[in-house]
């Protein structure tokens, strides 16, 4: 089982428990489907970081109270804000199965969701050779909704990256993402190299970690 439909599996809700045949065709023929159909883009800036108060910190213009994410952020002095989506094509063939398929749409969502990681997952690699070559290392990523860094700073985020005009992504009334299959994240930037920056605390077993959520 490669690592895409783990996630899938994962996020499919079944634990340790053994998958069938016939979902993992359906895992497979969705991630077949979604390659076809996703627009992967992605938008990213570089600001400088300055921590206030162990939960107050400010990234640029934007200032954040968030005592889980000022913990991740500590001895960082920059941060990369970003957005990225995989596009409305996904959500209009999310909306279509609803109808005709529930049971497929279930398993595409997950899949959506699956890849969507993954592909933030390869732009961390390009994201890590530029902070490298200022000699800079990467946190692990952050999106409002995780712990105590509000839903709210979404509209902020998308608003400074002028996310709407360079990949077409915006911000609901209720502060949530379309099209529905995007994401933005923080990463800290520091000098000292941590050993994890692509996965979250979801994928870390470190109870005790510093920087956990």
């Amino acid at each position: 089982m490669d690592t895409r439909t783990k996630e899938a599996v994962r996020y499919l809700g079944y634990g340790k428990h053994a998958v069938d045949d016939s979902t993992l065709a359906l895992i497979g023929e969705a991630f077949e489907e979604l390659d076809r159909l996703a627009a992967r883009r992605i938008v990213y800036r570089i600001f400088d970081l300055t921590v206030k108060e162990p939960d107050c910190i400010e990234i640029g213009k934007l200032c954040i109270r968030s005592r889980s994410l000022g913990r991740n952020m500590k001895g960082c002095e920059k941060a990369v804000l970003l957005g990225a989506t995989l596009g409305i094509e996904i959500d209009m063939y999310m909306r279509k199965l609803s109808i005709t398929n529930m049971a497929k749409a279930v398993v595409v969502q997950s899949c959506a969701a699956a890849l969507l990681e993954e592909y933030l997952d390869g732009c961390q690699l390009a994201i890590e050779q530029e902070a490298g070559g200022r000699g800079l290392y990467l946190r692990p990523r952050f999106s409002p909704g995780y712990g105590d860094f509000s839903i709210e700073h979404q509209e902020e985020i998308v608003r400074m990256l002028d996310a709407a005009k360079a990949i077409g992504l915006s911000v609901t009334g209720s502060s949530m993402l379309t099209p529905s299959k995007s994401v933005t994240a923080v990463i800290g930037l520091s000098r000292t190299k941590e050993p994890c920056h692509r996965k979250g605390c979801e994928e870390c077993g470190m109870a005790d970690c510093p920087y956990r959520r």
